[in-house]
């Protein structure tokens, strides 16, 4: 019979019992201390109202002095949640929007690990958010998870366009009047520039009248010459005779 060692043989398990049970503990504590600080993160959104709503319409209490829930009509409920998807809609589209661009600041380095944490989260959140919604959608009628986020699409984009417009018409007035003012300052500049040429053609009038003057004297001038020439030839040749 071969004699064992126990005590060899027990010293490798030891180290592989040692290292594996490091090997845990360094990430359980690693998984927390990651948890607790994501936690401590500021969230990317802002608390979620039209949730809340919702499912405070779910979860009324009575009143005081009375034992019994005011049971909320079902088209309030439909409406809330059609509010809530609305919301998700936006959200949706900041998150795509957001994403592309803070990808490209991680790879470069101008942003730090913490805030693609923060987008990474807020991204898992919307997607269960989607998958809650369309539940609560199934449940209050059959196959309208499917085309809640459609109407609630709508909605986003009609109300995008209604804000849109009446920014556009609360600059009308300001527009308005910047254009009068503008309006008032291009006539007053052509108005300057007809008085301009007016002044300049009267001197250039006056100039020529002056000169007409001076060539009419000329000529009497020079028809005068010859007038005086002509009597004098007319006193020679009665001399003559």
């Amino acid at each position: 019979m071969f004699d064992i060692d126990w005590v060899s043989l027990s010293v490798p398990f030891a180290y592989i019992f040692v290292l594996a049970g490091s090997l845990i503990t360094f990430s359980s504590i690693y998984r927390k201390r990651k948890a607790a600080k994501a936690a401590s993160l500021a969230p990317w959104f802002p608390p979620h109202l039209q949730r809340n709503i919702y499912l405070s319409l779910w979860h009324l209490e009575p009143e005081d002095g009375s034992e019994k829930v005011p049971k909320v009509p079902e088209s309030v409920i439909r409406a809330a949640l059609l509010r809530r998807a609305v919301e998700d809609i936006r959200r949706i589209i900041q998150v795509r929007t957001a994403k592309t661009a803070c990808s490209s600041l991680l790879q470069r380095g101008s942003v730090g690990d913490d805030l693609w944490q923060r987008f990474l989260r807020a991204e898992k959140e919307m997607e269960e958010e989607l998958r809650d919604v369309v539940l609560e959608a199934n449940a209050l009628a059959p196959n309208w998870g499917q085309t809640i986020f459609q109407s609630a699409n709508e909605i986003a984009a009609n109300t995008a366009f209604r804000k849109r417009f009446d920014e556009i018409q609360a600059q009308t007035e300001g527009e308005k009047q910047w254009w009068e003012k503008r309006r008032a300052s291009i006539q007053a500049d052509f108005m300057k520039e007809l008085d301009a040429p007016a002044g300049g053609a009267g001197k250039k009038l006056t100039a020529p009248a002056t000169k007409s003057v001076s060539d009419e004297d000329t000529v009497l001038v020079e028809s005068g010459g010859p007038a005086i020439g002509e009597s004098g030839n007319m006193k020679k040749k009665k001399g003559k005779k």
